[in-house]
């Protein structure tokens, strides 16, 4: 028997990305969905695509009220959470120097601060049923990046608050892991591919597959099976993992030295586009952040 079949899945950022791939797999295994995001339109879509065991929510995790009521509805329809993926995410753009201070807060609300509303609104009844919980984090936790500084704080924040949750609660019977992903083809990397020359000229830079793209579908895969297992760490590709366990090299000056070398033009040339974007996020994060729905 699938042990994913009749367990019920909350996730956070589910209406795009890797929050709709991994949904979408985890509904084909027998579990029921409590979907949650910001966005109406493609949320409702989502759960009309998938038909039964699925309730909607839609909330901004950066409220907790508002994320309660969203764990709320789920437990009053299925009597429970299991399981729960927080997904929501987003990214801006532009060095300390450049990005829209309002943009930068947004950032760490919606990635850090979402997580841990997240997480405290479901946790009673994760205790409850012994489940598990997964923190989306990233391989930017291990390696930073010049312009990200708000989404490299968020994400290193977000590893350490899973790996302090886990300390938590592993004696009631829960299990914690973070999942961690390099570039994959998600809206938010399409969008700054879209309005950045400086982050393609970034991404064709870096060495080997440390560049390149992965598909959601390919990320999603893992994730399903990382979830399946109450895996401590997931992975996207699999080398994420020695970025992990090679962390001190890569934050020496040994292994920020290409980064180095080219952040002198690769700096400023980002913060002229964001200039003449006159935004530090993508189009759609800015309509949903000012509380509309984005296509």
């Amino acid at each position: 028997m699938d042990n994913l079949a009749g367990k019920v899945v909350l996730v956070t950022g589910a209406a795009r990305g890797i929050g709709r791939e991994v949904a979408g797999r985890l509904h084909k295994r027998g579990a029921s969905l409590v979907l949650v995001d910001l966005d109406r339109e493609p949320l409702e879509a989502l759960a009309a695509e998938l038909g039964n065991r699925v309730v909607t929510a839609v909330a901004d995790v950066t409220d907790l009220e508002s994320t309660k009521t969203a764990v709320t509805t789920g437990v009053d329809v299925f009597g429970g959470i299991d399981i729960v993926v927080a997904n929501a995410g987003i990214g801006s753009y532009g060095s300390v120097l450049a990005v829209d201070p309002a943009a930068f807060r947004r950032v760490i609300d919606v990635n850090l601060i979402g997580t841990f509303h997240t997480v405290r609104a479901a946790l009673p009844s994760v205790v409850e049923r012994r489940g598990y919980v997964l923190v989306v984090s990233s391989a930017a936790a291990y390696a930073p990046a010049p312009g990200m500084a708000a989404y490299d704080a968020s994400k290193a924040g977000v590893e350490h608050f899973a790996n302090s949750l886990r300390l938590e609660v592993a004696h009631l019977g829960v299990d914690v892991g973070s999942a961690h992903m390099a570039w994959i083809d998600t809206p938010l990397v399409r969008e700054a591919k879209s309005d950045l020359g400086s982050f393609r000229t970034m991404l064709q830079s870096l060495p080997g597959p440390l560049g390149r793209t992965v598909s959601v579908q390919d990320c999603g895969e893992r994730f399903e099976k990382g979830i399946a297992r109450r895996a401590r760490h997931i992975d996207v590709p699999g080398w994420v993992g020695w970025m992990r366990r090679l962390r001190p090299v890569l934050q020496s000056r040994l292994g920020e030295r290409e980064t180095r070398r080219l952040a002198p033009d690769l700096v400023p040339s980002m913060d002229s586009e964001v200039a003449a974007l006159g935004r530090s996020v993508s189009a759609r994060t800015r309509a949903l952040g000012d509380g509309h729905t984005a296509g």
